[in-house]
């Protein structure tokens, strides 16, 4: 069953999360005005499923069950599937900011190969129960808060030499019928209009941490689960044109004794498989941060656009401009480029499915995750000091100012003024504005730090490949050549020189 986002929001009360946002307790998710927009943007997901020109990449039928699933829950199978991935993660976050619900499919993705390691390894029957867990999902079109960055204390110790032990999710009681959760998740997105939570290591673990080596899936108002959110967005604020209407939150949660049955539990110790499967969640997961933020960089491009026609401006005419929107737009695809070269580069995971080319999707990743306030500042100079200039929303409605301002803040006599100050009030929100900082910082760090970023790009770039190649050279003596001048036609003239002394001698 393909949700249309009604059906989410309605969806959503029939669930009884413990919430609190500034202090308060939440009496309904779907109700509450302080989420709105991040629940009208996971919304997108589900109502483009049902638009016949988006139906070919926001939707994909699913081999192990035959069910037609959003994208969004979907198992890639070649690059064909990821890169629809990609375009589908763009298209949305073109529309909403972020999307958000596009960490389900980078989880399932991730779990869905390493429960099957885990299974071949152990001998246990993780994949059979995550397979059976991930249909209910398919079927339901349920929405996933992925649970994986830990509060993590001191960061100087291991998980299980922490003097405070539920600053890391944990195994605190194994029973005979399941588990019991003990811990603080400090960044959960999305999280009070989730459905589940998937709980996953956000670490590499040795024996010594194997109680903090799990993974398991936990409805979002299970007993013991508390939830401490942000508001999503700038709701209720009248200058935020775009982030009032679509944003994101984030939350700490606390599992507080949760207990979680046999069923659904996709990990319970295996630390080496939980290495895995970290590294594997952050590989999709980085590799669909690119088409997300490819699609914040359309909505700067073509706000860019916009407002240097209500400035009376043209790129053609005025290169300094023209030079700042290219910048832009090669920033914007030269990451996205690095997405399409990991989906065609994909590797077959024994269990059938693919991954993303890993150098490329973390190349891509640090990309974004670097030039995002490069970004910023790019729109900031095609767009004139006129985004932080311009009066509050309300002056558009005083009889004692609205004259007088769109008399002289109008730009090109074609172009209402409105239409300007609409446009520079988008750039605010989407550059200036708190919400602009948390976009920032999000991009900065969500998926891992630029420092996980370049250990993964060193730890796979075929470096000694490189060093192997340049040592041949040497080995048969090509770049060891020390006599003077150049031999080699085309360099410094049509037949090449040997002597560039005689060159001298004949001009005398």
């Amino acid at each position: 069953m393909l949700m249309t986002a009604d059906a989410y929001r309605e969806s959503l009360r029939s669930l009884s999360p413990r919430v609190f946002i500034d202090g308060e307790a939440v009496a309904s998710v779907a109700d509450e005005p302080r989420l709105a927009p991040g629940i009208n943007a996971v919304g997108i997901t589900y109502d483009y499923a049902h638009r016949p020109e988006h139906a070919a990449i926001m939707t994909a039928r699913q081999s192990t069950s035959g069910a037609l699933v959003n994208r969004m829950t979907h198992i890639d199978e070649g690059a064909a599937d990821l890169l629809d991935k990609l375009e589908a993660v763009r298209l949305v976050c073109r529309a909403s900011g972020c999307a958000q619900r596009y960490l389900a499919h980078d989880v399932l993705n991730g779990l869905y190969q390493a429960t099957h390691r885990a299974d071949a390894t152990h001998g246990t029957d993780y994949h059979q129960r995550f397979l059976s867990w991930m249909h209910a999902v398919q079927d339901r079109d349920l929405a996933l808060g992925i649970a994986m960055t830990d509060a993590k204390g001191d960061r100087s110790k291991r998980p299980g030499r922490q003097t405070r032990r539920d600053v890391y999710v944990h195994i605190a009681e194994r029973r005979p019928d399941g588990i019991v959760l003990r811990g603080t998740k400090a960044i959960v997105t999305g999280a009070p209009y989730m459905h589940e939570f998937v709980v996953l290591p956000c670490r590499t673990h040795t024996a010594e941490d194997a109680d903090f080596a799990v993974c398991c899936a936990v409805p979002v108002d299970a007993p013991g689960v508390t939830i401490v959110a942000r508001p999503a967005g700038r709701p209720g604020e009248a200058a935020a044109k775009f982030s009032a209407t679509y944003g994101q939150t984030t939350a700490v949660v606390i599992f507080d004794d949760v207990f979680v049955p046999h069923d659904r539990i996709f990990l319970a110790g295996e630390h080496e498989e939980a290495g895995f499967l970290t590294t594997a969640y952050a590989t999709h997961h980085r590799h669909t941060c690119i088409g997300a933020r490819a699609g914040f960089g359309d909505l700067l491009i073509g706000a860019g656009a916009l407002m240097i026609e209500a400035n009376g401006l043209d790129p053609d005419r005025h290169g300094h401009i023209r030079d700042a929107m290219v910048d832009l737009i090669t920033i914007t695809e030269g990451f996205y480029a690095c997405g399409v070269a990991a989906s065609t580069y994909c590797t077959q995971d024994p269990v059938g499915s693919v991954t993303p080319d890993v150098v490329f999707s973390n190349i891509g990743k640090l990309l974004l995750a670097t030039k995002i306030y490069d970004m910023h500042r790019l729109a900031h100079q095609v767009s004139g000091g006129l985004i932080v200039a311009l009066p509050g929303p309300d002056e558009d409605h005083n009889p004692e100012t609205h004259a007088s301002l769109a008399a002289v803040l109008g730009g090109r006599d074609d172009i209402p003024a409105a239409q300007r100050l609409a446009v520079s009030r988008l750039i605010e929100d989407l550059t200036v504005s708190h919400q602009a900082g948390w976009y920032s910082v999000i991009s900065l760090h969500g998926g891992g730090s630029p420092e996980a970023m370049k250990r993964e790009i060193w730890r796979h770039y075929p470096v000694r490949e490189k060093a192997d190649l340049v040592q041949t050279l040497l080995d048969r003596g090509v770049l060891d050549d020390t006599r003077p001048g150049s031999r080699q036609p085309g360099r410094c003239c049509a037949r090449g020189c040997t002597e560039p002394q005689r060159l001298a001698d004949a001009a005398e």
